[in-house]
């Protein structure tokens, strides 16, 4: 017999997900170049000769230090492998075959990915103006919607969607719909009017807050995300959630992060410093760009842009083609940005490659 024919259906339709290639200077996948906390590195190092234990299956520590972080319930709190796990977890407890998930396109690729696995429909949102269309996202919710997606600041574009924007979103929405309001960059925000979500959560809406480790903390090979919800719509992501999920290792590093005051700052002042440098260069290049909001621009560099990838490794840079984003993007590309030095280098990359 054949595999294929004791597999799921829905699961061939599963697209699976491009880490793309690597290279010396890698500005691909939007990591933090500072590294993590030296408190977190502390902690590391300090525990690991515990690891011949289990971890605390519920990670009562970081919980608690997350609920006093953002001033919310720690019974409210669900940690995951990353925030993609807590995306996993949201398609387990709440969707069944045949409902509906509203995402903006182009989207982050665990979205699609969760909707096939759960075999629930798909409706996808074309973006407007680079972000998402909230008026139109809005109109697609039927009595078959379950979960919305909402990733803000957007991935690949850096862009976002205001206060008054979700407040009027929000009003919209039926009690039966959940909405997972995705934030893995929240900490580069440097604008007034970004959504205050956790006071959807606190209002208690049937919203899920979803933010990572993984980018301002430099924490990405541990894998540790979470979510915020009321206590009751996380209990339900708590029962789908597997025994042990978080490592004993990602816990303690978590826990010591958030007691860095100075972590998250020197994130988010490299990121400043490292998005007016390219800003300036893009515009003596005439190049279109969008103004981000997250660690990464979207930047129109007028060719093939897998082309321009081949030639930016064969120079030691690797970025993220815009193709993968869809057909529209095929001239784009997504640049971390990194270290002054990696910055220039990369500029003096892409000089040579377009020939400006």
């Amino acid at each position: 017999m054949d595999i294929a024919d004791l597999l799921r259906p829905n699961i061939a339709n599963i697209k699976p997900y491009s880490p793309g290639r690597t290279a010396p200077i890698k500005l691909a996948s939007n990591e933090n170049p500072l590294g993590p906390s030296p408190l977190a590195v502390a902690a590391m190092q300090e525990y690991a000769s515990q690891v011949l234990f289990y971890p605390d299956p519920v990670c009562a520590e970081l919980k608690q230090a997350l609920a006093e972080h953002w001033g919310v319930d720690p019974e409210g709190v669900v940690i995951g492998r990353g925030s993609d796990e807590i995306i996993h977890m949201l398609g387990l407890a709440f969707l069944k075959p045949g409902e509906q998930v509203i995402y903006s396109l182009p989207a982050f690729a665990l979205y699609p990915l969760t909707t096939t696995l759960m075999d629930c429909e798909h409706v996808q949102v074309p973006s407007k103006d680079y972000t998402h269309d909230l008026d139109a996202m809005a109109a697609a919710i039927t009595d078959k919607t379950k979960l919305v997606f909402m990733n803000n600041p957007c991935n690949p574009t850096g862009t976002y969607v205001t206060q008054g924007q979700m407040d009027t979103f929000m009003q919209q929405v039926p009690e039966h719909v959940v909405v997972a309001m995705d934030e893995p960059y929240y900490e580069y925000v440097d604008v007034a009017d970004f959504p205050d979500s956790l006071g959807y959560v606190r209002e208690g809406r049937n919203v899920v807050v979803m933010h990572t480790f993984s980018k301002a903390y430099a924490l990405a090979g541990l894998r540790l995300g979470y979510g915020i919800a009321p206590p009751a719509l996380a209990a339900g992501l708590k029962l789908v959630c597997e025994p042990f999920n978080v490592s004993s290792i990602a816990q303690v590093a978590g826990v010591a992060s958030l007691r860095d005051p100075d972590q998250v700052e020197r994130s988010r002042r490299l990121v400043a410093e490292g998005k007016a440098y390219l800003y300036a260069q893009f515009d003596a290049m005439g190049l279109h760009y969008l103004p981000t909001q997250a660690n990464f621009i979207f930047v129109d560099i007028e060719m093939n842009s897998v082309e321009c990838f081949d030639q930016l490794v064969q120079r030691g840079v690797a970025v993220r083609t815009g193709h993968i984003f869809g057909d529209e993007f095929v001239n784009w590309i997504r640049v971390t940005i990194g270290t002054q030095e990696q910055n220039e280098l990369f500029i003096n990359a892409l000089r040579e490659v377009l020939g400006v």
